[in-house]
C-alpha cells in the first residue's frame, strides 16, 4: 500500500518585530481595515496572513529599522 502524504493545516503567519534590546517583548503587526498598521504585544491580535510567504513579503516592504520578520502562527499554547 503507497503512503499518502497529507498537506499540513495552515494556520498562517504572523509579522514580528523584535524590541530595541532582547529583553523587550516581541510585538506584532495588526493591519486595520483601512490599511493603517499597528504593533500590538498579544499574538492573538495580530494580522493573521495566510502564508508564511505573504508575511514575509509584508515584513520585507517594512521600513529596514523595524527589523520585522514572518513567523508561523502557533495557535496551541498561545492565551485566549
Amino acid at each position: 500500500m503507497p503512503i499518502q502524504f497529507t498537506s499540513p493545516s495552515q494556520c498562517g503567519a504572523l509579522v514580528s518585530k523584535s524590541g530595541p534590546s532582547q529583553s523587550s517583548p516581541a510585538e506584532y503587526l495588526r493591519l486595520s481595515d483601512d490599511g493603517a498598521m499597528t504593533w500590538v504585544k498579544d499574538p492573538l491580535a495580530a494580522t493573521a496572513f495566510p502564508s508564511m510567504r505573504d508575511a514575509t513579503r509584508m515584513a520585507t516592504r517594512l521600513p529596514a529599522k523595524l527589523r520585522a520578520f514572518g513567523l508561523p502562527r502557533e495557535t496551541r499554547g498561545l492565551h485566549s
